[in-house]
Formats: structure tokens, sequence, C-alpha cells
């Protein structure tokens, strides 16, 4: 087994430590707030490395019950409810994407984070980033900072 490093038992520590069931999560992906412990995973889910996909599935779970409107009750031949549900599904897509960064940056406001928490941590992810590659001893891409 591989020892967990500082910083691996600080993340554990504050993602392991408190994370929303699945009712609070699609209620978190519908918009709906979380409690106050759970706001450094809400932190967590909106500046992680995947915090695109996560975005994204949120904005899944939110066009779902529209879609399967769509193509359950809608009385034309099912290939047009069909298309229509897939010309919705890409137009939210679409613009779920083009409000990623406020969307995000308002759920971490309403967990009680300051604004432009997100931006700087997602800022402060890619130095960090930028600077493990440049780095001298990492020839070869061994070697990590954290």
């Amino acid at each position: 087994m591989i020892p967990a490093t500082r910083s691996d038992k600080a993340y554990r520590c504050v993602v392991d430590g408190a994370r929303p069931n699945p009712a609070q999560w699609v209620w978190y992906a519908l918009g709906g707030g979380l409690p106050r412990r759970l706001s450094p995973w809400v932190l967590d889910d909106v500046t992680r490395r995947s915090w695109v996909v996560r975005h994204l599935a949120r904005a899944l779970v939110q066009l779902a019950p529209v879609i399967a409107l769509c193509l359950v009750v809608a009385p034309v031949p099912f290939s047009f409810r069909l298309s229509a549900a897939a010309g919705g599904l890409l137009m939210g897509l679409l613009f779920s994407l083009a409000y990623m960064t406020e969307t995000t940056e308002h759920r971490a406001v309403k967990a009680g984070w300051p604004p432009g928490t997100t931006a700087r941590l997602r800022a402060e992810r890619v130095e960090r980033d930028q600077l493990e590659r440049r780095a001298e001893y990492r020839q070869g891409g061994s070697g990590s900072f954290d």
C-alpha cells in the first residue's frame, strides 16, 4: 500500500468527511442549496480537475425531466420526438457551457465561500501544474510537488 502524503490526508479529511447523499446531490444538481457542513465538498466539486465534466453531469440531470417529457408526452411520431429531444439536449448543453463559470461561482457563493474563490483556486491549480511541468527534476515525468 502506498503511504498517504500530508496533502492527500488533508484532502481526504475535507472531501471524505462530508458528502451529500444521493437525494441531496440530485437537489444540488437541480440548483438547490446544501447544508453548511457540505461547503468544503461544494468547493471541491466546482474546482477539481473534472469540474467541467461534473458541471455537464449536473446539466444533464436538469435536462432529463424535460427530455423525458418530450419523448413520452408529445403526440407526434417518435422520430419527431427523438429529434426534438436531441435538439433540446444540444441547446441546453450549449447554454450550460456558455454560463459554466458563472454557475459554478454561484454554487460556491451559495455554499458560503467569498466571490472569486473558484476562479482563484482554478488559477492556482493551473499555475502549479505549469510549474510542475517546467521543473527540472521532473525530466521524464517523475516527481511531483504534491
